[in-house]
């Protein structure tokens, strides 16, 4: 990774245990931050897993590079996200605190493939917090001013101690006024109709602390969580605002453990990626060499790594949307409930079962569809496609039309 502002650290230097076939976390700081924000909690993890920071424009180490604020918007820094996730060998989870949360989310949605799962500490809704004008003209005055950028550090962090908001206004004082100004409509704004559920459908953390005052329980549980069904919440007792500065171990043990139950999550992830992406080797890629294929739309199941990958990439396409609602694991099995439509827009749900091995590998997946009328017409679409590939006693005979209103 040769990006100037992008500062990684690999897995094993840390003093500790590296975890085995861990994602690299990415780590997008928040407003009037810089990559340097997340030196504890780097220094926490104890080289668990490798990391990547990054400097966003007009910050840290790009603190002169914005030259035109106006070209700033969280698109933009998403981009960037996602370029760096291209450069990371492996998967990866991406971070974000505050507005470097719009952007993570924002990366994810654009890599579904790459990202393994995407962590939320302290929040910004990704529409944006919609302050009143009144309300966000001192959060736009403070650029360049130390003594205000503290005071609002101290009120949203209350366990910042001394040494922490030094070095926290350090990094505040790098970021230009108008570049400042910047940053604050562009997390105040948001995303212009941000989608009620997020497009990116992988696993999920969400991370707050109990004495932040932006970022509230109520603003968790009513604006942010329900737009990531399953998602996983964890508060920090005692946490602010800034709390991966004022708790970076407890963050760290929060981030570690979801880490540890990704393996178990990685099916349900692939499985996605593969119908967003109707792809065969995206689908291959997660499955066992002799996994099984069972469904409602199958006369019989189907087995083989090829052959599965195959009936899945076709089926696919047929989806005219596709959207999961729900999803539980273990260390064995994955659930997932969704929703979609097909046929010029028959309502179609259903419920998938993945099994995994000992590598979580998937070894039998099945699919239950609903409705009948909807199952046949699909059990005859999928055969048609694939002729000459999947022998046609797998499916059902006939070309049945869906039931009315099915």
């Amino acid at each position: 990774m040769t990006r100037d502002f992008v500062h990684a650290d690999p897995a094993g230097t840390g003093g500790g245990e590296a975890l085995p076939q861990a994602p690299t976390l990415l780590l997008v700081h928040g407003f009037l931050d810089d990559a340097t924000v997340w030196d504890g909690f780097v220094e926490a993890l104890k080289g668990a897993v490798a990391t990547a920071r990054i400097d966003l424009p007009g910050s840290g180490t790009r603190a002169s590079s914005a030259e035109d604020t106006e070209k700033l918007s969280l698109a933009l820094f998403a981009d960037e996200v996602a370029s760096v996730v291209d450069d990371i060998k492996g998967p990866v989870v991406v971070v974000g605190q505050s507005m470097g949360s719009q952007v993570a989310e924002l990366a994810a949605a654009a890599r579904p493939g790459r990202v393994a799962g995407l962590v939320l500490l302290t929040p910004v809704p990704l529409g944006g917090t919609r302050l009143p004008e009144e309300a966000v003209v001192p959060f736009r005055a403070l650029g360049g001013n130390a003594e205000a950028q503290r005071a609002v550090r101290t009120q949203l962090s209350p366990a910042l101690d001394k040494e922490a908001l030094d070095a926290l206004g350090r990094s505040g004082l790098l970021v230009a006024p108008p570049v400042a100004a910047r940053y604050v409509d562009i997390w105040n704004n948001g995303v212009e109709e941000a989608p009620e559920q997020s497009a990116y459908s992988g696993p999920v953390l969400i991370v707050r602390g109990d004495s932040d005052g932006f970022i509230t329980g109520e603003l968790i549980t009513g604006a942010i969580a329900p737009r990531f069904p399953g998602a996983r919440l964890a508060t920090v007792a005692g946490g602010g605002h800034w709390l991966h500065v004022e708790h970076p171990h407890a963050l760290a043990r929060e981030v570690l453990d979801f880490l540890q139950n990704l393996h178990a999550d990685d099916a349900a992830s692939g499985w996605r990626s593969g119908f967003s992406e109707h792809s065969e080797n995206t689908f291959a890629q997660g499955f066992a060499e002799d996994v099984v294929l069972e469904a409602s739309i199958l006369a019989r199941p189907i087995a083989g790594r090829a052959l599965v990958a195959s009936a899945l990439a076709a089926a696919s396409t047929i989806y005219e949307s596709l959207e999961f609602t729900a999803e539980a694991s273990d260390s064995t099995t994955t659930y997932l409930q969704w929703k979609a439509t097909a046929f010029g827009g028959v309502q179609i749900s259903g419920v998938t079962l993945l099994e995994k091995n000992a590598e979580g590998d998937v070894v039998r997946a099945a699919i239950h569809h609903r409705p009948l009328g909807a199952v046949l017409r699909f059990s005859a679409t999928v055969r048609d496609r694939l002729v000459g590939i999947v022998p046609s006693d797998h499916f059902y005979a006939g070309d049945p039309q869906p039931a009315p209103g099915a």
